[in-house]
């Protein structure tokens, strides 16, 4: 992937300021606890909202395909046409938690064949620690026409998981915490939130090539899971940062555990292993 992948706040600022209007403010928001989503404390003036639970996942699919499988392209066009995306709409996706739950509309639209999908690098916090105010969210978008489809970007189903973790070479995203009660046994355990630093941006590329084991030429680029396909797809993100294509377990381990005939390892590793049989 080559496309720029993250945004930081003076660029998108520099952007706006020339009244770009193939730019799209794009505000993804997560529940809590299963609640209607949380509005945050202010918005990027002119952003539309997107809910991560009913725009960005299906609900109505089978537990074995995890928490948060991904939502039917068509039904992801009429909503990305409802939040205005053109074919030649540049997407810069925001959160109030770093760009960790925006990370999953990065993923999908790229997945979906937008192109230009950018990530703004330290969330709301970064915008505002730049002298930015906070707005209200658009009060009429006009309609896009984007057309997507699907495919665009490497996925890995359960058996391909299980797979690369036999090999070590997938990792889940989580905190340490999720990752110790439960996990796809011999993944290795590096957190997403451990890639920003004190400010909640990203760290450079040497921190981040090491944080990740790929400070070596040559070094094999990992597969990406987490709980539910938003840790992982943060992940993703700041692997094709650093210009690799690192393929993502959507289901995650919330797919995973739905299958009964799947072993769980539990605590640090090396894990213990229950097997299910």
């Amino acid at each position: 992937m080559s496309a720029p992948v993250f945004v930081s706040a003076s660029e998108l600022a520099d952007l706006l300021d020339k009244n770009r209007d193939d730019v799209r403010l794009l505000e993804v928001r997560r529940e809590p606890d299963g609640a209607s989503s949380a509005d945050p404390i202010g918005h990027l003036p002119g952003a539309v909202a997107v809910d991560l639970v009913t725009e960005l996942a299906r609900n109505d699919a089978p537990p074995a395909q995890g928490r948060r499988p991904l939502p039917r392209i068509d039904e992801l066009q009429r909503a990305a046409r409802r939040w205005g995306l053109r074919n030649d709409s540049t997407a810069v996706v925001y959160d109030d938690r770093s760009g960790l739950v925006a990370a999953r509309a990065w993923w999908v639209l790229r997945w979906a064949g937008l192109e230009r999908v950018r990530i703004l690098d330290g969330g709301l916090r970064a915008w505002t620690a730049v002298g930015r105010a906070l707005g209200a969210l658009a009060d009429d978008v006009p309609p896009g026409d984007v057309t997507l489809r699907g495919g665009a970007l490497p996925e890995l189903n359960t058996d391909e998981a299980a797979e690369l973790a036999a090999r070590n070479l997938l990792i889940d995203a989580r905190a340490e915490d999720a990752f110790h009660a439960g996990h796809i046994p011999n993944a290795r355990n590096i957190s997403s939130r451990d890639a920003l630093g004190p400010d909640g941006t990203l760290r450079d590329a040497a921190e981040l090539r090491a944080h990740y084991g790929l400070a070596a030429p040559g070094a094999p680029v990992p597969g990406m899971s987490c709980g539910g396909g938003v840790a992982g797809a943060f992940g993703v993100a700041v692997l094709a940062h650093l210009g690799f294509t690192a393929p993502l377990y959507v289901g995650s381990f919330s797919a995973w555990s739905a299958d009964p005939d799947r072993p769980v390892a539990t605590g640090p590793e090396p894990s213990t292993v229950e097997d299910p049989r």
